[in-house]
């Protein structure tokens, strides 16, 4: 339903200017706006848009000082809630071509849980602590929706333009796969977005260090499909004194453990084997592709994410049967986790049902595509190019994500998307365990260096 915001369906370009503005220059943004950023990303830390799933989640306080964020720059905004709470802000700001597709920048005002207890710093404080601001989305994904918003609110305090309109959208419900968020947006306003082209959001553009001379900077162009299912197993429900032969909890778990315990036969999709050329280059070494796993090992942080990327797999992650410890339940659940490869759909589906057997149903929870582009094209050129700017050891390569993101929804619409959240990473950080990780945070450089890197690409796109 819509908000009560005031707001409007047809979202209006930024005003407009009568002094003649020109394309926003290469390395123009300001210090302040790099500042800025920071104190955003601390700001929307602090706001609780926790997301637990089942439709429990309230981006509303995020979504209002976004909104309140582009108004104080004369951006007017449709906010739009899919449910009470479930708050979405999308505006437009005005390019110098008005001819040209719009970009697309979007992202998620949601976060994962956080329990306290488990942090050094508070997951909600904001903190910086030891260079970095601490916090549940620091990198999932509120720093980029903070350097967006630092970058765009430069451009028109210095009465700079795009070279064409950027369509902004800071959305609902990413974390439970987009249902009332992204996903609701391009089933029911499809036209907010129906004239972009191509789009950029998170979990890409961050650097890998290869030597002091040579950083990879991984950008997304591929993601997994998402398979949540959910598996559920009948028996005779009876006492648990008795012998049973037709026990669900126990044909459940053998089910469960063929699914958990096996391998998935490796799959080298395009973007992958492009991927894994560039690591073999840069660190001299030759890709076995009869032990990859072995070759990726040696990636440190980021093996886990690319480790993930040359399989289908699907992990158990929630069980439950029964009330009673002596009493046979008449019914047991699983949910599994499954993501497959790009143009492995219909493999990945005749290996669920082989695993788990004619005596388990299979019910989705979430399934949504998988994606894959290729790593062209002048979009890619300008990524490339702000990055070399700020980066002279910069080397970008095309990467699968393991996981997914709202670029699922979107690419509905025929937009080309990307990951482009840039960050200059520390070497020792393990950048992949900060997603739905403890003391999840992001050094305070690599913000500075994302807007720096965001305000080149946006002047070249």
């Amino acid at each position: 339903m819509a908000s009560d915001i005031p707001a409007s369906d047809d979202i209006p370009p930024a005003r407009r200017q009568t002094a003649g503005p020109v394309a926003a220059s290469p390395a123009a943004v300001s210090t302040a706006a790099q500042d800025e950023a920071v104190e955003i990303c601390r700001d929307l830390v602090r706001i609780d848009s926790v997301n637990r799933g089942n439709g429990d989640g309230n981006e509303r306080a995020a979504a209002e000082y976004v909104a309140a964020k582009l108004a104080e720059v004369g951006l007017q905004t449709t906010i739009l809630e899919s449910e009470p709470g479930r708050t979405s802000v999308i505006t437009r700001v005005e390019g110098v071509d008005p001819h040209r597709p719009p970009l697309l920048i979007h992202g998620h005002l949601d976060v994962v849980p956080a329990d306290p207890t488990d942090w050094r710093v508070h997951p909600f404080s904001g903190e910086i602590v030891d260079g970095s601001l601490w916090g549940r989305g620091a990198v999932d994904m509120k720093d980029m929706d903070a350097m967006t918003l630092a970058v765009v609110r430069d451009l028109l305090r210095s009465g700079r333009r795009p070279p064409r309109d950027l369509v902004l959208a800071f959305v609902a419900d990413e974390e439970a796969g987009g249902r009332l968020g992204a996903r609701w947006l391009v089933d029911n306003h499809p036209h907010l977005f129906a004239d972009c082209s191509e789009a950029i959001s998170e979990v890409g553009g961050f650097s890998y260090t290869v030597s002091d001379d040579l950083r990879l900077y991984l950008i997304e162009t591929a993601q997994k499909g998402i398979a949540w299912m959910k598996l559920t197993v009948a028996g005779r429900a009876g006492h648990g004194s008795m012998v049973s032969d037709d026990n669900a909890v126990t044909a459940l778990c053998e089910a469960v453990v063929r699914l958990g315990r096996h391998r998935f036969p490796i799959v080298l999709t395009p973007t992958v084997r492009t991927f894994l050329d560039s690591i073999g280059d840069a660190l001299g070494i030759e890709i076995d592709t009869d032990d990859l796993e072995t070759t990726i090992a040696k990636l440190g942080p980021i093996a886990r994410m690319i480790g993930a990327t040359i399989r289908n797999t699907a992990n158990p992650t929630q069980l439950n049967a029964g009330e009673k410890v002596n009493v046979i339940p008449g019914e047991a659940t699983a949910h599994v986790d499954g993501r497959f490869l790009p143009g492995q759909e219909e493999e990945f589906l005749r290996q669920l049902d082989e695993l788990i057997g004619p005596a388990v149903r299979r019910d989705w929870v979430v399934f949504d595509q998988a994606l894959e582009t290729g790593f062209d094209g002048p979009l890619v050129d300008a990524m490339a190019g702000a990055l070399k700017a700020e980066d002279p050891a910069a080397r970008p390569v095309p990467y699968m994500l393991s996981g997914g993101t709202d670029a699922k929804s979107f690419s509905r619409l025929g937009i080309r998307c990307f990951g482009f959240s840039p960050l200059l990473l520390p070497p020792d950080l393990d950048f992949a365990g900060m997603f739905h990780g403890v003391d999840e945070r992001v050094p305070v450089e690599s913000l500075r260096f994302g807007v720096r890197v965001l305000d080149r690409f946006l002047a070249a796109s």
